[in-house]
C-alpha cells in the first residue's frame, strides 16, 4: 500500500510540476485557395459502416468490420500510395512513433491503411506494405494495406470527415495530414494531426479508444494529467485537473490538521483534569 501511495504521489508531483509548462501555439494562417474544400471535419463518436469492402494487399476483398472483431482499437490511415510527398510523410511519422512504443499492431491494436485513389491496385498496396514493415523492423500482423473497392474509400472518408479532392493541374490529390483512432466498436475516437506524432499522444489515444478495457495501467494514471485539445490535435496538460485535485487535497490536509489539533487539545485537557484530582 505504501508503495502504491508513493507511486501516485510521484506521478501527481510530476504532473503538477509540468502544469505550468507552455502550451503548443494555436494553428494560424489562411487556407490557400487551392485547398478550399480540403480538410477534416471531426465526427467524434460517429460509427463507421463496417460493411464497407476493400481490396486487401493479397488481391482478395475484405470487409472493414473484419478488423474490429478482436476488441482492439484501430489506427486508420486514408492516403494514396502514389502520393509524391505528404502520404509518405504521414506513414513515415507513424512508423517512427510505432518504433517508440512497446505495443505491436496485431496485439494491442490494429492499423488499417487505405488508398482513396480508385485507380491504385492491390499490387501497389502490397509493395507499400513491404516497404513499411521492413522499416518497422519487427512483425506487425495487424497492419493492413487496402485499396478502394466500388467507391467505398470515398464513403469511408465522408463518414470520418476526411475531405480531399483531385487537382487536375498537378494530377495529385490534395488532402490533410492526420491519422484517425477508432474504438473496437468502430466509432471515431481521436484525430491526431500532422506528420510527426508523439508516443504519448498515440498511447493515450489508443488507451482512450480501447475504453481502458485492459488491466490498470500507467496510461490510466497519466491520462488524468492530460486532456485532448482538438485545436492542436494533441494531448496537453489539463491544469484544472490539478487545481481540482489540489483543492481537494488542501481541504483534506486542513481537516486532518484540525483533527490533530482537536485531538491534542483533548489530550491536554484530560491530563490537566487528572492533575487536579
Amino acid at each position: 500500500m505504501k508503495t502504491s501511495l508513493q507511486f501516485v504521489a510521484v506521478i501527481t508531483g510530476f504532473c503538477a510540476a509540468l502544469a505550468f509548462a507552455d502550451q503548443p501555439p494555436l494553428p494560424a494562417g489562411l487556407l490557400p485557395s487551392q485547398l478550399e474544400g480540403v480538410g477534416i471535419d471531426e465526427h467524434l463518436g460517429r460509427e463507421i459502416d463496417q460493411n464497407l469492402t476493400f481490396i486487401a494487399e493479397d488481391g482478395y476483398p475484405v470487409r472493414l468490420g473484419d478488423y474490429f472483431h478482436k476488441g482492439r482499437p484501430v489506427i486508420l490511415n486514408l492516403i494514396y500510395y502514389s502520393c509524391p510527398m505528404l502520404c509518405n510523410l504521414i506513414l513515415n511519422g507513424q512508423t517512427e512513433v510505432l518504433k517508440q512504443i512497446p505495443w505491436t499492431p496485431g496485439n494491442e491494436f490494429e492499423i488499417v491503411t487505405i488508398s482513396f485513389d480508385p485507380s491504385e491496385s492491390f499490387d501497389l498496396a502490397r509493395k507499400k506494405k513491404a516497404v513499411y514493415l521492413s522499416d518497422y523492423g519487427r512483425p506487425a500482423p495487424g497492419w493492413h494495406f487496402l485499396t478502394d473497392n466500388e467507391g467505398n474509400a470515398k464513403r469511408l472518408a465522408d463518414l470520418v470527415g476526411f475531405k480531399y479532392r483531385y487537382d487536375e493541374r498537378q494530377q495529385q490529390c490534395a488532402h490533410a495530414a492526420a491519422i484517425m483512432i477508432l474504438t473496437p466498436q468502430a466509432k471515431v475516437a481521436r484525430y491526431l494531426y500532422g506528420v510527426r506524432y508523439k508516443p504519448m499522444d498515440v498511447r493515450f489515444a489508443l488507451t482512450e479508444a480501447a475504453a481502458n478495457r485492459s488491466t490498470f495501467s500507467v496510461e490510466r494514471v497519466l491520462l488524468f494529467c492530460y486532456h485532448y485539445d482538438p485545436t492542436v490535435g494533441s494531448y496537453v496538460l489539463f491544469a484544472s485537473n490539478f487545481m481540482r485535485a489540489g483543492g481537494v487535497l488542501t481541504v483534506l490536509l486542513i481537516v486532518f490538521y484540525l483533527w490533530r489539533l482537536f485531538r491534542e487539545d483533548r489530550r491536554k485537557m484530560a491530563r490537566w483534569k487528572e492533575g487536579l484530582v
